[in-house]
């Protein structure tokens, strides 16, 4: 895990940008936009109506866990998406000292009614469903659903999602980390379900679980970082369009044209690229499960 602060990153991406940009996944560089792209004008610095005039409010959650944060500060700039966070900030005009983070759970983000925040970065994956209660911008980040587990579990040498059918297994709730095991997987027992993934940790540890489902940036930070004798089992298989994270807004937001231009930006010009490059460790390790 690269521990340099990357709010200095970000204003030196430019640097770093022709080394990485034609590194970048094929998926990732087509991954598609999510509204019409608005004017510049109604986009351009000091034109945005934010929830407090001037500033920028970003949510998160409170456990902020890594590799996407770093030392539960999403403030300190350090990690994928609290690098993500001040990137698309500065790209709408609001620089570092303007931007003010609060803490929102998973579930409250998603939730349908107004929130207090302008727009919230918490590994939210894009689904039609919830879209319903909440806008989201242009994807970030394509995802992929693991399964982890600890040496000498009986799911820890399993190959295929047949392996896994007689395995207790958990996740944090409301996340397609959890769907991926009713859909994906169809355990025979009940999966378990937790309020967030330290809680699935703790029941990964004390033996109610044989495995939880994380996505892979965190099954890598949790089995190498967090986790004694922690493993990676294996990947789920990708179904249909690849899982994508997006950061989460007001329904009808009239700030989601321009924070999707801004991260659309950012993906055209590589800086998502160096920032995941930065920060999230790659697939190397982690087989697919067949």
């Amino acid at each position: 895990m690269v521990s340099r602060n990357t709010l200095t990153t970000v204003g030196g991406v430019a640097l770093l940008l022709a080394a990485v940009t034609g590194c970048a996944p094929a998926d990732e560089a087509a991954a598609p936009t999510t509204s019409a792209s608005p004017s510049a004008d109604v986009c351009a610095a000091g034109t945005l109506s934010t929830k407090t005039t001037g500033k920028l409010t970003v949510g998160t959650d409170n456990p902020a866990y890594g590799p996407w944060f770093s030392d539960n500060k999403p403030s300190n700039g350090k990690g994928f998406e609290s690098a993500v966070a001040y990137a698309v900030a500065q790209q709408l005009g609001f620089p570092a000292e303007n931007v003010t983070w609060v803490s929102v759970t998973f579930n409250n983000a998603i939730a349908p009614g107004p929130k207090d925040f302008d727009f919230d970065i918490n590994q939210f994956s894009i689904t039609e469903d919830r879209r319903k209660a909440i806008d989201f911008s242009s994807p970030y980040y394509l995802v992929r659903q693991t399964v982890i587990s600890t040496k000498g579990s009986k799911i820890a040498g399993a190959t295929s999602l047949a392996d896994l059918k007689s395995a207790k297994l958990g996740a944090q709730v409301g996340t397609t980390s959890y769907q991926a095991i009713t859909d994906l997987i169809k355990p025979s027992a009940t999966p378990q379900v937790y309020n967030n993934n330290d809680d699935a940790k703790a029941a990964l540890v004390n033996g109610t679980v044989d495995g939880i489902v994380v996505d892979l940036p965190t099954a890598f930070y949790m089995t190498a970082a967090e986790l004694d004798n922690g493993v990676i089992v294996g990947q789920l298989p990708q179904v249909g369009v690849p899982e994508q994270f997006g950061l989460v807004l007001d329904k009808g937001s009239p700030l989601t044209g321009c924070v999707s231009q801004a991260v659309d930006k950012l993906r055209q010009d590589g800086t998502l690229a160096v920032l995941e490059k930065t920060w999230l460790a790659g697939t190397a390790g982690a087989p697919e499960l067949q």
